[in-house]
């Protein structure tokens, strides 16, 4: 995959947000109340989930995801309030000025509105904050919904953003920068011959093979890795021990979700205390990989090409010092 090459939906995204003033006024005799007409100086798009967004400022901007949170401060925005994870998963250092208003899965619609934001940033893939939506929109509050799983979705939310502040120059650093290391990561693994992986995300009370719905799925499929998920779906509901006996892959990758030492006493009284466990080849050969958070459950934003470069260097320990 050429990463220079955007998604149309990625385009699609950049281009409507980049059109300021695309809603004319309409001639006094049309019928059409003034104040329903977005002004000249509107921004206007339609979101992850079919929204259609206007914007008029983005003084006040609070995000309900630490990943959003920090996308918005690499584009050269400030906050008045995000979420509580972006201090304690992202360690983004806010300032006393900078309110936290709940959790991803339970922000608190009181607070955000105390806030007297423009602009709210809300992720479409948590429950909690779809709900806000009707309630965002009855208190007249602009907000919009992303969805990030590739590094193409972060590079077109990154570069609205940067439009929106007026930084070009931070849309280089922090994206096409970022590609430009991502594309030689991809060079380097150009011909070769994936091995075969097993990815597994890990909770405290499961395990779930993920595909390329994941960013790490995704990661592994642009490497050239033969991804076992796509030829045993099941594994997707949930992942037995026969099934990856069955599969016995090159590598075992874990991404862990909560609490890390829970899910690792998950996968250790599921799967590592099965004798037949150390007879896999991943486990044999030392292929039994816990990926870190930061880099692989965690939106990556501008580390995205240590991810690709780390997932590389594994899947291909040829490679290993090679790949800058």
């Amino acid at each position: 995959m050429d990463v220079k090459n955007i998604s149309k939906t990625a385009v699609a995204v950049l281009a409507a947000v980049f059109l300021a003033g695309c809603s004319a006024v309409p001639p006094a005799d049309s019928g059409v109340p003034a104040e329903s007409v977005p002004s000249l100086a509107a921004i206007v798009f339609t979101d992850a989930l079919g929204h259609e967004v206007i914007l008029e400022s983005w003084e006040r901007v609070v995000s309900l995801y630490g990943s959003f949170a920090e996308t918005w401060l690499l584009a050269g925005g400030t906050l008045a309030g995000t979420t509580e994870d972006a201090v304690s998963e992202r360690g983004l250092e806010l300032g006393e000025d900078v309110a936290v208003v709940g959790t991803v899965k339970e922000p608190s619609l009181e607070e955000i509105l105390a806030l007297s934001p423009d602009f709210v940033v809300l992720s479409a893939d948590v429950a909690g904050q779809v709900k806000l939506h009707g309630a965002l929109e009855a208190a007249e509050v602009p907000h919009a919904y992303y969805r990030v799983d590739a590094f193409e979705d972060y590079l077109a939310m990154l570069g609205q953003f940067c439009r929106l502040t007026g930084r070009e120059d931070l849309y280089e650093e922090n994206g096409l920068a970022v590609r430009d290391q991502i594309d030689a990561v991809l060079a380097a693994v150009e011909g070769k011959t994936g091995p075969t992986a097993l990815l597994i995300r890990a909770y405290s009370t499961g395990a779930k093979a993920k595909g390329d719905d994941n960013l790490t799925g995704v990661i592994l499929r642009d490497l050239g890795a033969d991804n076992l998920v796509d030829r045993c779906e099941s594994m997707l509901e949930d992942v037995s021990m026969e099934e990856v006996i069955a599969a016995d892959p090159d590598f075992i990758f874990i991404t862990t979700m909560g609490a890390e030492d829970k899910a690792l006493e998950f996968m250790a009284g599921t799967f590592e205390e099965n004798p037949a466990w150390a007879g896999l080849s991943a486990v044999k050969n030392g292929r039994y990989v816990l990926l870190p958070k930061e880099l692989f459950h965690y939106k990556p934003n501008v580390r995205w090409g240590e991810s690709y470069a780390c997932l590389a260097e594994i899947l291909y320990p040829e490679l290993a010092g090679k790949i800058q």
